[in-house]
C-alpha cells in the first residue's frame, strides 16, 4: 500500500520572490510527483490564487479592501488551475480541483465527503489540488495561507507526512534574516520549547509566517502526523528531503 504524502506550496514559493506565479516552481513539483508517485499517494495545497489574479487584473484597493481580495481569489483560481493543468499535463499528471472552508472540517459529514472524494481521485489516478475557497471565506487571506488547511487535510486523510514548502530551510533557534550565525532546529518533539525562536519576517505576497507552520504543527503532532518545513528554493527540495540530503526541520511526537 502507498504511502500518504500532503504537499503544501505557499504564495512566497510559487512566486519565487516576484510577483507572478512561476511556471518553473510548478514544473519542479511535477517532476518530482512523477517520481514520487510510485510510493505515494499525494495531495497539493496550494495558495497562489490572488497573485495568479495580479497578473491578469487590477482591481482598485484590493489591498485595503478584504471583499476585493475575495473577488480577486475568484479571478485567480481558475488561472491558478489552468496552470497547473498545463504544465502537469506536460508529464502525465492528471488534476482535480477541491476548494474547501475550516466549516467543512466542523461537520462530520462534510469531513467523510472530502475524505471519499481524494481517496476515490486517487484511486482514478488524479491529484487533489487543494485550496481554500476564498470567495466564501475570508480566513485564509488574513491569517493563513494555507498552513493550517493542510494540516487538517493531511489528519483527515490520515497522512503519513505533510511537508510545508517554504523559503527557508525551517524552524531556526533566531530570525537568520537578522541574524547571521541562527541555527537550524532540526527536530522538534516540544513545541513549547521553540515559539520563543519566532520571530516574524515581513512578507508582501504570502500571509503565511512561521507562526502558522507551528499553529499547523501543533494540529499534525495532536493527531499523529509527522510533519516537515522544507526550502522550496532548494533543487528536487521533496525528493532530497526525504532522503536526508538537504536540512530541514522535522516535527514529530516523542512515542
Amino acid at each position: 500500500m502507498k504511502k500518504k504524502l500532503i504537499i503544501k506550496i505557499g504564495t512566497s514559493t510559487l512566486t519565487a520572490g516576484t510577483n507572478r506565479i512561476s511556471f518553473a516552481v510548478i514544473e519542479s513539483m511535477a517532476r518530482q510527483i512523477v517520481e514520487l508517485k510510485k510510493e505515494y499517494e499525494m495531495v497539493v495545497v496550494s495558495s497562489g490564487a490572488i497573485a495568479s489574479a495580479r497578473q491578469f487584473v487590477e482591481i482598485n484597493g484590493f489591498h485595503r479592501n478584504v471583499d476585493s481580495k475575495q473577488a480577486m481569489a475568484a479571478i485567480g483560481q481558475t488561472k491558478l488551475m489552468e496552470l497547473y493543468d498545463t504544465v502537469f499535463a506536460t508529464f502525465g499528471l492528471n488534476i482535480a480541483q477541491i476548494l474547501l472552508t475550516y466549516r467543512d472540517f466542523e461537520n462530520p459529514v462534510a469531513n467523510e465527503n472530502t475524505r471519499n472524494t481524494i481517496k476515490r481521485l486517487w484511486q482514478a489516478d488524479y491529484i487533489p489540488i487543494v485550496n481554500e475557497n476564498d470567495t466564501v471565506s475570508i480566513e485564509e487571506i488574513v491569517l493563513g495561507d494555507n498552513d493550517k488547511l493542510s494540516a487538517l487535510v493531511a489528519v483527515i486523510t490520515e497522512a503519513d507526512l505533510l511537508i510545508l514548502v517554504s523559503d527557508i530551510d525551517g524552524i531556526f533557534n533566531r530570525n537568520p534574516h537578522l541574524h547571521p550565525d541562527a541555527r537550524l532546529i532540526t527536530e522538534v518533539s516540544d513545541l513549547a520549547s521553540i515559539r520563543d525562536c519566532v520571530e516574524e519576517k515581513e512578507s508582501t505576497l504570502g500571509t503565511g509566517g512561521m507562526s502558522s507552520k507551528l499553529n499547523a504543527a501543533d494540529i499534525c503532532m495532536r493527531n499523529g502526523v509527522e510533519m516537515w518545513i522544507v526550502n522550496g528554493q532548494r533543487a528536487n527540495y521533496i525528493i532530497r528531503a526525504l532522503g536526508n540530503g538537504i536540512p530541514f526541520t522535522r516535527f514529530k511526537q516523542r512515542p
